[in-house]
């Protein structure tokens, strides 16, 4: 088995969406998250993980999904881009799934233009849209947060 097969699944809003699981760290629960001042509106603030500060990236905003407030039950999934750690805040994390490439559509062919999807997993309990960290952040986004974290 190849370990590109593996997601690591995750929940918004009752929609269910994945990382590869060689992009992930750690599912911590959630913790108190610092307002981080001038980060761009992606990010929710930071949160410190063995040490390190790491940003919170808030999935809801950047899938256009309703805000919530956080609550206690929700999962932090600590992932890494090429450029930094990041969080991301889910409502659930339900596991890893082996997925293997045949059954992995390329977004292009359903939705074009949606660069931070590298793909679509056809599963027999519906549709999983796997997600590619290094495009989830824009360039300004990046530069920003940038700018914000030096100050954390």
């Amino acid at each position: 088995m190849d370990r590109s097969d593996l997601l690591v699944v995750f929940i918004l809003d009752e929609q269910r969406y994945a990382l590869r699981l060689s992009a992930v760290d750690r599912v911590a629960p959630m913790v108190h998250i610092a307002p981080l001042p001038k980060a761009p509106d992606i990010v929710l603030g930071i949160v410190n993980v063995q040490g390190r500060i790491i940003p919170v990236v808030n999935l809801r905003r950047r899938f256009r999904l309703p805000e919530r407030e956080i609550a206690l039950s929700d999962r932090l999934l600590v992932a890494r881009t090429t450029r930094r750690p990041v969080a991301l805040a889910a409502d659930a994390v339900t596991g890893v799934l082996e997925c293997p490439a045949q059954d992995v559509v390329a977004p292009d062919a359903i939705l074009p233009g949606i660069g931070h999807v590298e793909g679509i997993a056809k599963l027999e309990g519906g549709l999983i849209l796997i997600h590619n960290l290094d495009k989830f952040l824009s360039m300004e986004e990046e530069a920003s947060l940038d700018r914000a974290m030096p100050a954390a």
